[in-house]
């Protein structure tokens, strides 16, 4: 059997669940028989790869190379799930929303709160460009699947990922399903 082209994100949020993946404890140990990770923070790849099957995204979209990767995600892998609540509603990371400008969070975060040497990130690539609006994946891109929770635990995570490497439809327990 053909192991499954897998991949892990984080965009903008707490990496919390990826924290949950790992629970997965001694499951982690059987997933390289049926899964080659090829992107992850766990891993050391810089370039997200083609021809993926599986893709785990977690985090909210928040600033311009998060557009660029998920664009670029989207295009390369077959199947996309928004993981955890940062990526399925935008969750914390959304919470400068209502501020409606990237701007006035910066100058809140690096020259009014400043103790010292108050001034915006000048150098480039310090900062990427923040988006005036955090946005859930599937306002920019299409998603498959939302695993819900802040963090999704992990025993939704192998149920999630074990009936997707079985090749079947997820069917996820809707009572179970609690936002963060």
């Amino acid at each position: 059997m053909e192991r499954l082209r897998l991949a892990t994100v984080w965009l903008g949020g707490c990496s919390g669940c990826h924290m949950s993946f790992l629970d997965l404890d001694e499951w982690l140990l059987e997933l390289p028989a049926r899964a080659e990770l090829v992107y992850s923070p766990l891993v050391d790849t810089k370039e997200y790869p083609l021809q993926v099957d599986l893709a785990l995204i977690e985090g909210a979209i928040c600033n311009a190379d998060h557009l660029e990767l998920i664009h670029q995600i989207r295009q390369r892998t077959r199947t996309l799930v928004a993981f955890g609540d940062c990526a399925v509603t935008g969750n914390v990371t959304a919470m400068r929303n209502p501020l409606r400008r990237a701007e006035a969070v910066l100058n809140r975060a690096y020259i009014e709160l400043a103790d010292l040497n108050p001034q915006l990130p000048a150098q480039p690539g310090v900062l990427p460009p923040l988006l005036d609006t955090v946005l859930p994946v599937h306002a920019v891109v299409p998603v498959e699947y939302h695993l819900p929770g802040c963090p999704p635990p992990a025993d939704r995570i192998k149920t999630l990922l074990a009936q997707l490497l079985e090749g079947r439809t997820p069917q996820l327990a809707q009572h179970q399903i609690r936002f963060g």
